[in-house]
This record gives structure tokens, sequence and C-alpha cells, in this order.
């Protein structure tokens, strides 16, 4: 498996002379056979800026940096893949961080590009190819027309037409898992938010966050328009918003509104959980389903990443065992990093998290951060590291119950109810 890298022309190469090499949190390692897929559609190649490729030299069996004005080159994968390594590389010039992307190794072999992933999910119901961008500014137009006072479609509009959100972009289109935003504000200071950055960061976040706080109509408005069909899901809390929850007020009436007037489709919320009270009075309001925002089951690690204000894990896990015992589908979105997510002392706190909250999914998702940066932040390794691949195998030997995926699912017993309730 050739090592490849991008030149001054920021074309992609593959050097036939070295062997390429991944990383495992800071520890350079070779790549197995096993850990390779094919580059999955819908994945990019890019360059990282200031940082030398790291490979072996075929000839002398040495690791080292390859020599010329060359760059490491990473993979960014679809929904649904799971990272199981990040590319092999040093940086050049330490003061310079990444810009905020889940970079994989990647290699090239038999005649194509190979990373080190694994496919846990279906990706097709989110893949780019499916969002037709000329049908997407039809639709965009149309509901900017007839909703012409509403502040969210005017917002949602800019997600989906400038950052090619496909949340957004399903809202628009009446299909699958729609976005309607709420919050300005929120109760944690993420390392690695996407929406909002201290300006001292290094890093800029790569989009805007909602500037205002919408109207309990204005929420309405995009639910009706969305819960059409019993497969709709309409999510509060996405990744131009801060905490969801934070609104309570709004999000609890905007739910009882919706169902008084229809019970199609599914309420799900993407969320911190630390508001367990919030959280409380969202459930009781007509949630189906909970997606819950985590990083590790250590307090340690959890407060280094989410600089939470104002709740600890205890808030999220018993905001999660509520939602559970009132008969919502539980999820987490599980950040994972490969070399933090495989260590041992991580992978037994999560799984007795998992049992304690009735978990029903892990939702995994490829971490994008500054890997040194992140590395520098977080408590180091106590126990032993066992890779991405057998954390993967550990969690289903252990989790028999909970399934590995990437994105939201509705289980069976909510498609029943959902029946049940569009035939009284």
């Amino acid at each position: 498996m050739n090592l490849v890298y991008a030149g001054l022309d920021g074309q992609v190469y593959d050097h036939p002379d070295y062997i390429g090499l991944g990383r495992n949190g800071e520890l350079v390692t070779e790549i197995l056979e096993e850990e390779l897929i094919p580059l999955p559609q819908g994945a990019t190649l890019v360059s990282l800026p200031d940082t030398r490729p790291i490979g072996i030299d075929r000839a002398t069996g040495e690791m080292r940096a390859i020599p010329g004005d060359v760059t490491a080159v990473g993979a960014l994968l679809p929904q649904g893949f799971t990272r199981l390594l990040i590319p092999g590389y040093a940086k050049a010039d330490k003061t310079k961080v990444l810009p905020l992307f889940g970079y994989t190794a990647v290699v090239w072999k038999d005649g194509g590009f190979y990373v080190a992933a694994e496919a846990c999910d279906d990706p097709e119901r989110w893949n780019p190819r499916n969002c037709d961008a000329d049908e997407l500014e039809v639709r965009v137009q149309e509901l900017l027309q007839r909703y012409s006072e509403n502040r969210l479609y005017q917002h949602l509009s800019n997600c989906a037409l400038e950052y090619e959100c496909l949340t957004a972009s399903n809202t628009f289109l009446d299909r699958w898992e729609g976005a309607v935003p709420v919050s300005f504000s929120c109760n944690a200071g993420c390392f690695g938010c996407i929406s909002e950055q201290p300006e001292d960061s290094g890093f800029p976040a790569p989009q805007t966050r909602m500037n205002f706080r919408p109207t309990v109509q204005e929420v309405v408005d995009v639910m009706l328009e969305h819960l059409k069909t019993p497969e709709s899901i309409i999510s509060f809390g996405q990744g131009c918003e801060g905490e969801p929850s934070t609104q309570a007020a709004t999000i609890i009436e905007a739910i009882r509104t919706v169902r008084r007037q229809t019970s199609m489709g599914y309420i799900n919320i993407n969320t911190n959980a630390g508001l367990t009270d919030h959280i409380r009075g969202i459930v009781d309001a007509g949630l189906d389903l909970m997606r819950v925002s985590t990083i590790s089951a250590l307090d340690d690690h959890y407060n280094a990443y989410y600089k939470p204000r104002g709740y600890t894990l205890k808030n999220v896990e018993k905001s999660l065992r509520y939602a559970a015992d009132k008969g919502v589908f539980t999820s987490i979105n599980y950040l994972i990093f490969p070399g933090v997510t495989d260590r041992e002392e991580e992978m037994e706190a999560m799984i007795e998290f998992v049992r304690r909250t009735d978990l029903k999914l892990i939702q995994l998702r490829n971490l994008n951060i500054d890997p040194e940066s992140y590395l520098s932040l977080i408590p180091p390794a106590r126990g032993e590291r066992y890779g991405m691949k057998q954390m993967l195998e550990i969690f289903r030997e252990e989790l028999p119950g909970v399934v590995l995926g990437s994105y939201t699912h509705v289980p069976g017993e909510l498609q029943d109810r959902m029946k049940n309730s569009l035939q009284r």
C-alpha cells in the first residue's frame, strides 16, 4: 500500500518507494489489510496544511517523513463510515492547527484509493448525490415565498444552499430527517464547536450560528410543513445553533401545538441533555426520539471537551434515563477519535453508561478536530489501546441489544405506534 501525498500543485500522488501509515492518537502505526476499504463514494481527499507525510522507506525499512515540498493527505468520509486511523503525518509547524475536519488515513492500493475505515450504516440517504441542486433551489424559493415572514426558513435556506447541509436541505425537500433550529445560546463551551469559537482558538468555526430566537409560530410552520409522511423526522438541535433545550418553553409549546394538529412523523431533539428539568418538560410534551451528544463517559474527559456550564455528566445520564423510561427512543451522538475512544478505560466507562441509561442506538460520528489540539486537551491514556476495529467488535459483543450506526433510525416499536395512531 503506497503512501499518498499532495504536491505544491495541489495534486494528489502516490509514492511507490514508501508504505503508507496511519496514526492511532499520537502513535504512528502500520495499517492492516483488514482495516482498509475502497474509498467510499462521496468521500473527499484533502491535503493537511503544514504537515509532512510519514511512511516506511521500502529500501531501508525505516519510518520517516518523505522528502520534498509535500503535505500529508487525508480522506473526509461521508456519513455511514467510521474511521479507524487518522493519517500518518507530523506537523511541519506545531503552532498551526488544522481546520475542523475528520481526517482519515488513505493509501493507494491495487490501482485505487483505500481508507482505514469501516462501513457502519447504509449511507444512501446521506449521500450528497441524492440532493439535486436544481430541485433544492426551486423548493427553497417556493417555501421562502410561501412563508415570507418566517425567519427560520430564511436561515435554513443559507444552511442548505451555502453550507450544503443535508438536514437543512431535507427540510425544503420534504423528506427524511429535517432541521428546525431554535437556539442561539448554549450551556456548554465545546472545544470543537462548529458554529462558535473564541477568537483566540486558532481555528475558525466553519459555519455561522443563528442569531435570533424564533417564535413558536415560526417553529410550528416548519414542523407542520415537514411532518407530512409517516417516516418524516423533524429535529431540534443542529450544527448552526446552540443547545436547543435552552429554548425549552418554545419547543414545548411548538410540540403541543403540532401534535394537536397531526400525529404524523417523529419529533427528535439533538441535545447535550445537561438541563434535565428542561428535557423532562420536552419529553412530556410528546418527544419521540432523543439523540444526546457525548465524547466520553468519563467526567474528566467529558468536562475537558464540553466545558459544561451549570451541569454535569450525571445530569446527562439522568436525562437519558428519564426519556427512556417515558418511551422515548434514545441514542447518543458519540464523537469518536482513534487512539482515544479505543482506550481501555474509555470503553469500560461507555459500556456501563449505555447499560445504565438503556440506550438503543450509538451513532458513531468521526470527531472533526485538529488532532494535536484535542490530544493536548484531554487526559492521557491510563490503560491499553485496543484499536478502533477491535473496539467496535467489543461493543457489539458487550452490547448485543444496542445498534451501532451513524444516523437516526426509527425502531419497529415506534413505527407500530405511529401506524396505530394514524389508524385511530
